[in-house]
C-alpha cells in the first residue's frame, strides 16, 4: 500500500502511548461526535471510477470552492466546525468535506489508528480529485484544497497529483515521497506547523524545513510558518477539540496563533481563488 509509511507509523505509536496513559473518557467522544452540527450541510453523493463516497457541503453557492480534509478521526464535529468556519470567511466559499472513511468515524486514538491504517491513500487522492471537480462543475470556477493532519499530508499531495486544485494549505501533515513529492508541487502551497509537534517525520519542525526546501526546488509560490510554543492538532479550539487534545497530552492553548493561522489561510485563499 502506498501511503504516509513511516510518517503514519510515528504518529499513530506516538498518539496510542499517550493515549495509554490519558486516555479520554468513551462517553466524552460519543457525547462529542453527536455535538457536530449537520443541519448546515448538505449530504451529497459524488461518483468516481467504480465507487461512490458521501460528501457534506456549505457555504454559498457559485462562491470559490474548498475541499476540507478530515484529520485521521474520520469526519467528525472538528472538521465540520473548520468547514462551517472557512465558509463564511470573506465574501463566502462553498466548503466540500469527502468522507475518506465513508461513514466510519474513530471514537479514540485506537480506532482512528485502525482507520488510517486502513485507508486507501491512492483512492484518496482520487476522491479528492472528484471533490475538486464536483465543486467546478457546480459553479466554483476555482477550487483550493486544505487539511489537517492526515488531512494535511493528503492536502500537499493533491498539490502534487490533482491537476485541477488551484491553491492548497495545509495544517501539519507532510506526505511520504511515496505517495507525493513536493518537490514536483504544481499548486501554491501554504503550510502551518506547531513548533512543538512531537510526530518526527510528519509534522514537526524537521519536516517543515524539509517541506520548504522541496517547494522551493518545485518552484510554485509557498509559504511555511511555523508556530512557537504550539503542539500537534492546535487549531482545533472547539470545547470537545480541546479536551481531547488534552487528552493526548497537548495541552497547550494559544488563540493568538490560531488567529494568525487563520488569517495567512484567507489571505493565501482569496490570493488564489478570488475570481
Amino acid at each position: 500500500m502506498v501511503g504516509i509509511c513511516c510518517s503514519r507509523s510515528i504518529l499513530t505509536k506516538t498518539l496510542l502511548f499517550k493515549a495509554a496513559t490519558t486516555s479520554l473518557p468513551r462517553r466524552l467522544q460519543v457525547r462529542s461526535l453527536m455535538m457536530a452540527d449537520d443541519s448546515s450541510f448538505n449530504k451529497i453523493q459524488i461518483h468516481r471510477d467504480d465507487t461512490t463516497f458521501d460528501a457534506y457541503v456549505v457555504g454559498k453557492e457559485d462562491a470559490p470552492g474548498v475541499v476540507v480534509l478530515q484529520e485521521w478521526w474520520g469526519v467528525d464535529f472538528e472538521i465540520k466546525n473548520h468547514a462551517l468556519k472557512i465558509s463564511q470567511f470573506d465574501s463566502g466559499y462553498k466548503a466540500l468535506i469527502p468522507d475518506l472513511y465513508r461513514g466510519k468515524v474513530g471514537l479514540d486514538v485506537a480506532e482512528a489508528q485502525h482507520l488510517m491504517d486502513g485507508l486507501d491513500w491512492q483512492g484518496a487522492v482520487k476522491d479528492i480529485r472528484a471533490s475538486v471537480n464536483w465543486l467546478k462543475a457546480n459553479g466554483s470556477k476555482k477550487v483550493g484544497v486544505t487539511g489537517f493532519c492526515m488531512g494535511g499530508a493528503l492536502s500537499i499531495a493533491s498539490s502534487v497529483l490533482v491537476p485541477e486544485v488551484d491553491a492548497v494549505v495545509a495544517f501539519y501533515g507532510v506526505p511520504s515521497s511515496e505517495l507525493a513529492d513536493p518537490t514536483n508541487a504544481k499548486a501554491p502551497v501554504q503550510a502551518h506547523f506547531g513548533e512543538q509537534d512531537g510526530f518526527v517525520g510528519f509534522s514537526d519542525v524537521t519536516a517543515a524545513k524539509a517541506l520548504e526546501e522541496k517547494l522551493k526546488a518545485s518552484g510554485v509560490p509557498y509559504e511555511v510558518h511555523i508556530y512557537p510554543g504550539n503542539a500537534h492538532a492546535f487549531m482545533n479550539r472547539s470545547p470537545e477539540g480541546v479536551e481531547r487534545r488534552k487528552g493526548m497530552g497537548m495541552a497547550d492553548e494559544d488563540e493568538a496563533a490560531v488567529e494568525l493561522a487563520w488569517s495567512r489561510f484567507r489571505s493565501w485563499m482569496s490570493r488564489f481563488l478570488s475570481p
